[in-house]
């Protein structure tokens, strides 16, 4: 699969899995305000994606932050598939992603 189709299914999924966390959990008492999904890194064979997500504030409750989102990929995933249609829909992996803060 040639890296600039990679790019643009990275930056299609990186749009759907950030309104797909918002319209999930928005109502729950996770702070979806909080959670910026700064990048997703799909492998060619479209099957795994490393979803990279930086959390504002918050540093006690990032590491469960990220353990919700691991455990309710599977409805992030189903949702996902329903808008965005590709041969596979990718395993999500949450990350925590610190990058903007080692920049500031």
């Amino acid at each position: 699969m040639s890296s600039a189709r990679i790019i643009r299914v990275n930056e299609l999924l990186k749009r759907e899995i950030a309104s797909d966390i918002l319209r999930l959990f928005a109502t729950d008492r996770f702070d979806t305000g909080a959670i910026t999904v700064t990048r997703v890194e799909t492998t060619p064979d479209l099957r795994e994606a490393k979803v990279h997500i930086s959390i504002f504030e918050h540093e006690e409750e990032r590491v469960g932050m990220i353990r919700f989102l691991n455990k309710h990929r599977k409805e992030i995933q189903a949702r996902m598939s329903k808008h965005v249609i590709l041969k596979y829909t990718p395993r999500l992996h949450f990350k925590l992603d610190t990058s903007i803060e080692s920049g500031d």
